[in-house]
């Protein structure tokens, strides 16, 4: 038969009725691949969206990570009491107990000097200090009845974000990946934004421990390259790329079949990912299609304000994009010296781009399937700390774990609230405690997760993000 033939007695369409199934064949099978639900050896992608096991509230969370222990007593909890002591130490009855990471329990008290007011409908009592987030009240939910086990920043954040002072097992941002996968092609599911000074705990706070590194966040920068080296060198044109990571894949391929492991999975759907970041990483970063009106709001064209909130507005534009956990890191809160000065500057960086994000995920109708949580691994104390009597105004505050405040909103929290409630010191807690693995628990719920089965087995133990620890707070739910 002549090709001349063959085509007389062939048409498209009896091509396509006779060999149609195969081409959907083909085309459904590229994507379950994709999406993880089908795929050759070693070409899983480990981060394809999957359904939660339980109804859930929340697609995405953005932590607002304020490193070094903000303190409640001059932003969130008013304790006009502390006036009557200022100056003098606390009963030892009431000290007697307490571990401080520098000072003594004998320490003097220091009073606040912040002016709160009412806000919002719900009447929210919030500081001078954050005049945008109190625009907020009747979205977040504020929790002053926050407590950890640890006084120390590192073993303080590696408690908040992997349910352990353990150096080593997964964090929030990874267990939520592991979970639910991401509905990000081009991003990683998890992803890091850092301002300020750097934190204590670094890259523990968003490791992925023994699952698998695909889980882990990436640190992104908000100017250049969002990473490190993501752009080819010169004379390495994308179509030799493409030929390098062909090779790279059928040879890691071949050692997935031999081995199992899932690292090299892993490996494989990492380079993949790079590779379509490439393009997708200075579109980003490409502010030029946001309204005037939204950078004001941000404060992206603030000196005081742009870094935080470029990372505040990227977060935003990441949730839209389908990246599943974004933990925004500001370091530092640590103020042992002049609590007044230092406090001013951490609020005027971050207050007017968290609140921003707030209004806009609202606005873009995002806020709901959007979790926003903000918050610490500790507070500070009601007694003072002196490092340099020398100098005028130096007082600072120490670490305070039995006692803080955080807030949350969005994703299935219930606004206009406050939770929990201390004592006329800010010393102790006196209705709703709330442990840092209670807090885990909720965020796992409203994500559509029992804390208590989104587990991971190694070394012949099943682990779990909260330990043997922590209940949902159902006050804080909507």
């Amino acid at each position: 038969m002549t090709f001349d033939h063959f085509q007389k007695i062939q048409s498209r369409r009896k091509f396509f009725r006779e060999c149609a199934g195969g081409l959907g064949t083909m085309a459904l099978a590229g994507l379950l691949e994709r999406d993880g639900l089908a795929a050759s050896a070693g070409s899983a992608n480990p981060l394809a969206p999957k359904l939660p096991p339980l109804p859930a509230t929340a697609k995405n969370v953005i932590f607002l990570f304020m490193e070094g222990g903000p303190s409640q007593l001059d932003l969130f909890d008013p304790k006009p009491e502390l006036a009557k002591w200022n100056g003098k130490p606390l009963p030892p009855s009431i000290t007697k107990d307490l571990q401080l990471a520098f000072i003594k329990p004998t320490a003097a008290v220091l009073s606040s000097q912040r002016e709160f007011r009412q806000h919002g409908q719900c009447g929210m009592e919030i500081s001078e200090y954050l005049p945008h987030i109190a625009t907020c009240a009747d979205d977040i939910c504020l929790i002053r009845s926050m407590h950890t086990d640890a006084f120390n920043h590192h073993p303080g954040q590696l408690l908040l974000f992997s349910g352990t002072t353990q150096v080593g097992r997964p964090t929030l941002g990874a267990w939520t990946v592991y979970g639910l996968g991401s509905e990000s092609q081009n991003l990683p599911g998890f992803v890091v934004l850092s301002s300020g000074v750097g934190t204590s705990g670094g890259a523990s706070n968003f490791s992925s421990g023994f699952l698998p590194s695909t889980y882990q966040g990436t640190m992104f920068r908000n100017s250049g390259d969002p990473i490190l080296y993501l752009s080819n060198p010169n004379g390495v044109t994308p179509t030799t790329q493409r030929a390098g990571l062909d090779v790279l894949r059928d040879l890691n391929q071949e050692h997935y079949k031999s081995t199992g492991d899932e690292e090299i999975a892993s490996r494989i759907a990492s380079y993949e990912l790079a590779f379509r970041m490439q393009s997708a990483g200075p579109e980003l970063l490409d502010f030029s299609k946001e309204s005037p009106a939204t950078l004001e709001m941000y404060g992206v064209n603030k000196e005081a304000t742009r870094p935080y909130a470029t990372n505040c507005l990227l977060a935003r534009r990441m949730v839209e994009r389908g990246v599943r956990f974004v933990m925004l890191m500001h370091a530092s809160w640590d103020d042992h010296t002049n609590i007044n000065t230092k406090l001013k500057q951490h609020c005027d960086a971050t207050d007017q781009p968290a609140a921003a994000l707030i209004k806009d995920l609202k606005q873009r109708g995002l806020l709901d399937s959007t979790l926003v949580v903000w918050g610490g691994e500790f507070g500070r104390t009601p007694m003072c700390e002196i490092r340099k009597p020398e100098e005028a105004d130096n007082a600072g505050r120490d670490h305070h774990p039995v006692a803080y405040s955080m807030w949350m909103a969005g994703g299935g929290i219930k606004g206009g609230q406050v939770v929990g409630k201390t004592d006329d010191l800010c010393f102790n807690i006196v209705e709703d405690k709330i442990h840092v693995h209670d807090l885990q628990a909720t965020i796992l719920n409203r994500l559509g997760f029992d804390h208590t089965r989104l587990t991971y087995r190694y070394m012949g133990r099943d682990f779990r993000l909260t330990d043997v620890e922590g209940t949902v707070v159902k006050k804080l739910l909507a």
